[in-house]
């Protein structure tokens, strides 16, 4: 399919993106799973240039079983895990610059949501909210490449949902398209401000380093089948007032997940997904199932 008639037809959901479902706390023994950005599926990144502004409204959704968790030599143990809900919801104005030709733009706003099961508790509420730009051009018709970077807010309904500092999410994004597949993903890091509370210690939070890939096959024009693989690597956490790291903070995890895409309308679309991890260290076992909804208007 050619360029103009793909992006006709992917515009209404091409940009679903830029955002995980979880806050981006930084990992410590078993309190925390899903890596960043996650959430994506197919064709997050096939983005038009050139084109008038639109909007688009996305509602994401993400449960996380994960019963088990990784261990400080990566041994795969039962017990210490959660069960977790969690959501975003975004809106997206895209638009172009009659000065900067060629090149896309985009300004998100997204308002995350979480509900929690762990240890015979349950709580649940609003977590922090997420704002920034993301750029991109078109190498040749069948590609993309681009950049995003969004500052998330260290507040939120509940201390136990939100990270307790400001952080930046950055990324390097692609996309290619052939005739009857597509691969795209991203590749970034994020880097948090030191944590300050009142009568406790400070904490410098371990850089997460992240990558999420896409391949999917182009069945019909309806469905579209994926496959998904995640990667996360968080430094440890350092104790300013003690002058020394955590003990277990450094945490990773690999993920291999496989989902289908529903192009029911040129406006409307849906995904599905289901993940889990194949290999981490100090982090909960991603145990994890996706859901997507995404609106396209003028």
């Amino acid at each position: 399919m050619h360029f103009t008639e793909r992006a006709a037809w992917h515009r209404r959901m091409v940009l679903c993106v830029f955002a995980s479902t979880l806050s981006f706390v930084p990992a410590r023994t078993a309190e925390a799973s899903d890596v960043t950005l996650g959430i994506i599926g197919p064709h997050e990144y096939d983005l038009p240039v050139d084109f008038k502004p639109f909007n688009v409204l996305v509602q994401y959704g993400d449960g996380n079983a994960a019963g088990s968790y990784y261990n400080s030599g990566g041994q795969r143990k039962p017990g210490e895990g959660s069960h977790t809900w969690a959501g975003m919801t975004k809106y997206v104005h895209f638009r172009t610059f009659d000065a900067i030709p060629h090149v896309g733009f985009a300004f998100e706003l997204i308002q995350t949501e979480s509900y929690n099961l762990s240890n015979g508790t349950n709580y649940g509420g609003l977590g922090p909210t997420i704002v920034g730009p993301a750029a991109w051009f078109k190498p040749n018709s069948h590609s993309t490449f681009g950049i995003q970077t969004f500052m998330q807010t260290n507040s939120g309904t509940r201390d136990s949902l939100t990270p307790g500092y400001w952080s930046n999410i950055s990324s390097l994004i692609f996309d290619y398209e052939w005739k009857h597949f597509s691969f795209d993903g991203d590749a970034g890091t994020v880097v948090g401000a030191t944590k300050h509370k009142t009568g406790e210690h400070s904490y410098s939070p371990g850089v997460v380093f992240y990558s999420n890939l896409r391949f999917s096959w182009k069945a019909t024009k309806l469905v579209e089948p994926f496959l998904a693989f995640d990667w996360q690597n968080v430094t440890g956490t350092y104790d300013r007032t003690a002058d020394r790291y955590l003990d277990d903070s450094n945490s990773r995890e690999v993920a291999l997940g496989t989902g289908i895409m529903f192009n029911i309308a040129r406006d409307f679309s849906l995904t599905a997904r289901y993940s889990h991890s194949v290999e981490g260290r100090d982090t909960s076992e991603s145990n994890a199932y996706y859901i997507k909804l995404l609106y396209l208007w003028p």
